[in-house]
C-alpha cells in the first residue's frame, strides 16, 4: 500500500486524464415532452431530492470525503481539475478500476469499514460486540439502516434518521412537495411514505409502496445496496435512480414474471433448497434513466437493479426488477461491441447482439430473487457469507441467468434463436465486467465464472489469443456452476467461499492478454444528465 501512496503522489495531469478517459462521456436522458406540467414539476422536486443522495453517499464512503471534495473544488490548476474530475467519477479518491488504489496523495487506504463503524475499531471487535447482543438490539446493530458509533461507555447504535437528519429532512420536504403535485396515486403514495421513512428510519411501508408503483415516473431513492460495507455487507448506502417508464418494453417483458416459479422448480440444487412458493409480486419495469446519484452513480454504471434487499419483503412479495434500457444501449455500443472485436474469434463476433445482452441482464436481476435466501444456520445468506456475499451473489445471478434463459428457450417461451447469441454475448460481456476490477463485486464474480468455464472446456482460447464458446459443453458447465454457487449459499460457509474466491476470482494470463489489448476501448460510460439539468 505504501507503493500505491507513492504512485498517487506521482500521478500527473496526463495520467489522471487517461484514467478518466476510460469512461466515455455519454448523454443519458429521455424526452420530457410527454409529461403534463404538474408531473414535470413533481419530477423536478424528485431529482432535487435525489441530489442529496450524493452528499450522503460521499459521507458514508469515508469520513474525509466531503472535506477533500471541498479542497479539490478550490484548486483551479489543470492538475487540480484532473483530480476533481476523477474524484467525481469515483465519488472518492480511490480508483474503482484499479483495485481501489488512491490517485490523490495523502489519503489513507480505502477503509473496508467505510464510515459505518467507529474509527480505530477492528472488524473483530465489532463482530464480538454484535454477537454479545440479543434480540432486537442485535438485529439493529447488523441492520441496513444504522451506523455504529463509539461512546464513553462503549458502542452505540445510531439510526440513519438521526445520523443524517438535516439532509434527510430536506430530501423528505422535496418528496412531499412532489407528492402534492402528482396526480398518479401510486407515485403519490411512494413519495409520501419514503419521505416519512427518511424521518422514522422504518422503510418497510415505503418499500411496499415502491413495489406497487405504477406510474410514468419511476423513482428509486434511499439506502439500498450494501457493497460499500466491506466488513459485513450489512450497511446500506444511499443512492438514487430517477427514470421514465418505457411502456412498450415493460409490456413485452412483464410476461416473464409468470415463469419464475417454473425456473425455481428447475434449479439444479437439492429440492429442499428451492422455494416452493415465491413471493406473489415480481414486477418488471423497463425505464429510461434521466438521473442517478450516490451509490447509483460512481465508477461503473448500473444497467439494472433488483430491489428491495429487505429479506422480509423478498420472502413475502418477491422483488422488483428495473432495467435501465438507455444505459444498457450506451454500454453495448460504446464498450461491448468494441470488446467483441478484440476478445472473440472471428466466427463469433457477429453473433453478439443487444437483444441477448438486454435479456440476460433482465434474467440476472430476476435470479437475485430466486434460490436460497436463508443459510443452514437460519441466518440470511447475506449475513452468513459476510464479505464474500456480494461477489457470490452477483456470480449467482449471472450464471443462473444463463441457466434460466436456456430453460425458457427449451420450453418455447423464448425464441430458439436466442440460444445462438446468448452464450457468445455473455462471453464478450465477461471481459467487460472483469475490466471493472476484481476488487468490485461484479468483476470478482465474473472472474470466478469465466475461469470455471475455461476449466470445464466450455470456453476455449485459440492460438491467436481469442476466445470462443464450445456449444457442446457450455450448457453443462453453466448448470453445474449454478448448482455449486447456490448450494454454497444455502450452506452459508463463509470460509469455503473465501477460499473459492481467492483461488478462482483472479485474472489469468490468457485473460490479461486480452485486457491489455483493450486499452483504447472505454471501460464504461460517464453519464451526462442534460434532461435532468433542464428541470432546474
Amino acid at each position: 500500500m505504501l507503493l500505491a501512496l507513492l504512485l498517487a503522489a506521482q500521478m500527473d495531469q496526463s495520467t489522471l486524464e487517461k484514467m478518466a478517459a476510460r469512461f466515455a462521456p455519454t448523454e443519458v436522458g429521455a424526452p420530457l415532452d410527454g409529461l403534463p406540467d404538474n408531473e414535470r414539476l413533481a419530477l423536478a422536486r424528485i431529482v432535487a431530492a435525489a441530489r442529496w443522495m450524493d452528499t450522503l453517499y460521499l459521507r458514508q464512503v469515508w469520513v474525509g470525503n466531503e472535506s477533500l471534495l471541498l479542497q479539490l473544488s478550490q484548486d483551479h490548476s489543470p492538475l487540480g481539475r484532473a483530480r476533481l474530475h476523477l474524484f467525481l467519477i469515483n465519488k472518492s479518491p480511490w480508483s474503482n478500476l484499479d483495485h481501489d488504489a488512491p490517485f490523490i496523495p495523502g489519503v489513507p487506504p480505502r477503509p473496508d469499514a467505510a464510515n459505518f463503524y467507529p474509527p480505530g475499531a477492528s472488524k473483530e471487535e465489532i463482530e464480538k460486540w454484535q454477537s454479545s447482543l440479543s434480540g432486537a438490539q442485535r438485529d439493529a446493530a447488523a441492520g441496513f439502516f444504522t451506523v455504529i458509533r463509539r461512546t464513553s461507555t462503549g458502542y452505540a447504535i445510531v439510526d440513519y434518521s438521526m445520523e443524517y437528519q438535516p439532509e434527510l429532512a430536506e430530501a423528505a420536504r422535496l418528496l412531499r412537495e412532489a407528492a402534492a403535485l402528482t396526480r398518479q396515486p401510486t407515485l403519490k403514495r411512494f413519495l409520501e411514505t419514503r419521505a416519512a421513512a427518511f424521518l422514522s428510519n422504518d422503510y418497510y411501508e415505503s418499500d411496499v409502496a415502491w413495489m406497487e408503483l405504477d406510474a410514468t415516473i419511476e423513482p428509486t431513492l434511499g439506502p439500498y445496496e450494501v457493497y460499500t460495507d466491506n466488513w459485513f455487507n450489512q450497511k446500506a448506502a444511499f443512492e438514487a435512480y430517477i427514470a421514465l417508464r418505457d411502456e412498450k418494453e415493460t409490456g413485452r417483458l412483464a410476461k416473464l414474471s409468470s415463469q419464475l416459479q417454473g425456473i425455481e422448480d428447475a434449479l439444479p440444487i437439492a429440492p429442499g433448497l428451492r422455494n416452493p412458493k415465491l413471493g406473489a409480486l415480481a414486477p418488471i419495469r423497463v425505464v429510461n434513466s434521466i438521473f442517478s446519484s450516490g451509490d447509483g452513480n460512481h465508477g461503473v454504471q448500473t444497467a439494472a437493479y433488483n430491489l428491495p434487499n429487505d429479506e422480509r419483503i423478498v420472502r413475502e412479495r418477491g422483488a422488483k426488477r428495473v432495467m435501465l434500457k438507455n444505459v444498457q444501449e450506451a454500454k453495448f455500443k460504446k464498450t461491448l461491441l468494441p470488446i467483441a472485436q478484440v476478445a472473440l474469434s472471428a466466427n463469433d463476433r457477429g453473433r453478439v447482439s443487444f437483444d441477448a445482452f438486454f435479456t440476460h441482464i433482465l434474467m440476472h436481476e430476476l435470479m437475485h430473487g430466486l434460490g436460497p435466501h436463508r443459510a443452514a444456520s437460519g441466518e440470511p445468506v447475506r449475513r452468513a457469507l459476510q464479505e464474500t456475499y456480494s461477489a457470490l451473489e452477483e456470480a449467482k445471478a449471472d450464471i443462473s441467468g444463463l441457466f434460466a434463459l436456456q430453460h425458457l428457450v427449451d420450453k418455447g417461451v423464448l425464441d430458439k434463436s436466442l440460444e445462438g447469441s446468448m452464450y457468445i454475448t455473455f462471453l464478450a460481456s465477461a471481459f467487460r465486467s472483469i475490466r471493472f476490477g476484481t476488487s468490485e463485486a461484479h468483476g470478482r464474480g465474473q472472474a470466478l465464472q469465466l475461469n470455471t468455464l475455461l476449466d470445464d472446456g466450455a470456453v476455449r482460447v485459440a492460438a491467436d489469443g481469442t476466445f470462443s464458446v464450445d456449444a457442446g459443453k457450455v450448457k453443462q458447465s453453466v448448470t453445474k456452476l449454478t448448482g455449486e454457487i447456490m448450494t454454497l449459499q444455502a450452506a452459508g460457509d463463509a470460509a469455503k467461499a473465501r477460499e473459492w474466491l481467492q483461488r478462482m476470482a483472479v485474472v489469468r494470463p490468457e485473460v490479461q492478454r486480452v485486457l491489455d489489448k483493450l486499452q483504447s476501448v472505454p471501460v464504461d460510460i460517464e453519464p451526462r444528465y442534460t434532461a435532468a439539468d433542464s428541470l432546474r
